[in-house]
């Protein structure tokens, strides 16, 4: 086993958070598939092993569809978890076939391209009216002028959330998401379960309300969507589904805004190219969720006896997929440490792959593209004001905020 001392992987170091990248450099060197003791997994670096272990059905979200979690030589959560658990455990991200399946395609009813289309117009209005209001003070912070109110704003209007409730939602995202880092406190862990009681609570209000005045809202869409077979969302699913569009459908798009920023602010070669020539939008918005990735890591649990370059990997065991690294194998990527907005051939796995893709993808494209062309467009001479602090996560990877200024 290895431990953060012989492999320069140690997501707690602020060294390493500041930047991962010539560490995750350290880890493709040393192998395929390394141990590693501190979070009990196997660390997978390499970007073909990444691909193909998302789309390996000997991999799982979870266990609980095939094995007790004593067949499984796991522990169970503790009681006072449950709520999380819950929360989390109905949502399509943590489930696998058939429930996974089952609850995509019926989802898929009410998340359509139809109605990710007709939010363009209101996604566009809503990222310049925050960046004009950016550009008449003078500048701000990013991340809370910009950054977080558009995804939040845009995932809330297609839930059909009123707006005097939005201002909750980012609160409850962020505890909730706390437990995805690696060994999360248990203080960490009590501001999960609370938010999961108050939100949980909050969205069976909410569909109550809509079963009996649907709209045009998703959530009216989740309670009508049914199959062939007459097959609904149970309201666990419903509420379940909807927090998890909420936190999915923002956590990557505010951090890929200001990670994305931060990244132009240091590159003011490509800046400049970027403000020249307004067509590198679509795939300056996929460099940047290459060069510094939102989700760094995704684990899954190994359900049967997988091999990896003649190591085997034995079932119960938990590989943690290094999306930061993948992202930077020059196995792939041409000089991948370096910014190119110009890049084509960009097979970046930012938004996961195999039948766990993130359904929200064409909307995150579209609130980065928006974000984007409003600064470009309104705010020209935008610059750094003062220097990011990262904030102290590893697997969501973000900033505490991006001051910035217009002059």
């Amino acid at each position: 086993m290895a431990g953060p001392d012989d492999l320069g992987f140690d997501p707690w170091d602020p060294a390493f958070l500041a930047d991962p990248y010539p560490a995750y450099a350290e880890l493709r060197a040393r192998g395929r598939a390394i141990r590693y003791e501190p979070t009990d997994q196997w660390l997978v670096p390499h970007h073909a092993d990444v691909s193909a272990l998302l789309r390996d059905r000997r991999l799982g979200r979870t266990y609980q569809h095939r094995f007790s979690h004593e067949e499984f030589g796991r522990t169970p959560p503790t009681p006072e978890h449950e709520p999380f658990h819950t929360l989390n455990d109905h949502g399509m991200l943590d489930l696998e076939p058939p429930d996974h399946t089952r609850i995509r395609r019926l989802v898929s009813k009410a998340f359509t391209p139809r109605t990710v289309e007709r939010l363009k117009p209101y996604v566009h209005g809503l990222a310049n009216d925050l960046v004009a209001a950016l550009v008449h003070n003078g500048g701000g912070d990013l991340l809370t002028d910009v950054a977080e109110p558009l995804p939040v704003a845009v995932i809330a209007e297609m839930l059909g959330i009123p707006e005097a409730d939005r201002a909750q939602l980012r609160p409850w995202s962020a505890a909730i998401c706390g437990m995805y880092e690696l060994n999360p406190s248990e203080e960490t862990a009590a501001k999960a379960v609370r938010a999961s009681v108050e939100f949980s609570e909050y969205l069976r209000l909410l569909i109550a309300a809509r079963r009996k005045e649907p709209g045009e809202d998703l959530v009216s869409g989740l309670i009508a969507a049914h199959d062939e077979d007459g097959d609904r969302l149970t309201e666990q699913e419903m509420i379940s589904t909807a927090v998890l569009l909420l936190n999915a459908g923002h956590e990557a798009t505010v951090n890929a805004t200001v990670n994305g920023w931060w990244a132009l602010f240091r590159n003011p070669g490509q800046l400049a190219a970027l403000r020249a020539d307004h067509s590198l939008i679509p795939s300056a918005i996929e460099e940047l969720m290459r060069y510094d990735t939102p989700l760094q890591l995704f684990e899954r649990w190994v359900l049967d006896d997988i091999e990896i370059d003649g190591t085997v990997i034995p079932r119960g065991s938990e590989i943690a997929m290094l999306f930061g690294s993948a992202n930077h194998d020059p196995a792939v990527f041409t000089d991948p440490d370096r910014l190119d907005l110009t890049r084509t051939d960009n097979p970046h796995i930012s938004f996961s792959a195999g039948i766990h893709y993130c359904i929200g993808a064409p909307l995150a494209r579209i609130e980065l593209a928006a974000s984007m062309t409003a600064l470009l467009q309104q705010a020209p001479t935008l610059t750094l004001a003062a220097e990011p602090r990262r904030k102290p996560n590893f697997v969501i990877r973000g900033l505490e905020g991006l001051s910035v200024e217009i002059r």
